[in-house]
């Protein structure tokens, strides 16, 4: 992927990260253009946003820190992750989920 590539889809994959809005701002961002680093990035973001909802919605059952604190800590490092990459124009999956994430939503 060119320098020019990264420089023109950086600011969608920056979005994709900030929240599901954010999210959906990057793929109308990128919806014209269809920008490789961009969409590589919303896939990620995506991946991330369904799996917190999948995974928090039980785990807010539980009225303690000491079982859904790890785990809101654990999505907050792959957030985290995600947007540095994002920012320093990396082609570079999430930790343990990102591969997975870029199979299924993926072009097939």
């Amino acid at each position: 992927m060119n320098e020019e590539t990264v420089f023109l889809g950086k600011p969608a994959a920056v979005w994709s990260y900030l929240t599901f809005i954010g999210l959906l701002i990057a793929v109308s961002m990128n919806g014209e253009s269809k920008n490789p680093f961009a969409a590589f990035h919303i896939r990620q973001a995506l991946g991330l946003n369904l799996l917190f909802i999948v995974l928090m919605v039980p785990m807010g059952y539980f009225d303690t820190w000491m079982i859904s604190g790890p785990f809101y800590l654990a999505f907050f490092a792959l957030w985290l992750f995600g947007i540095i990459s994002a920012f320093q124009g990396k082609v570079q999956p999430v930790p343990l989920v990102g591969k997975f994430f870029q199979s299924v939503f993926g072009k097939k």
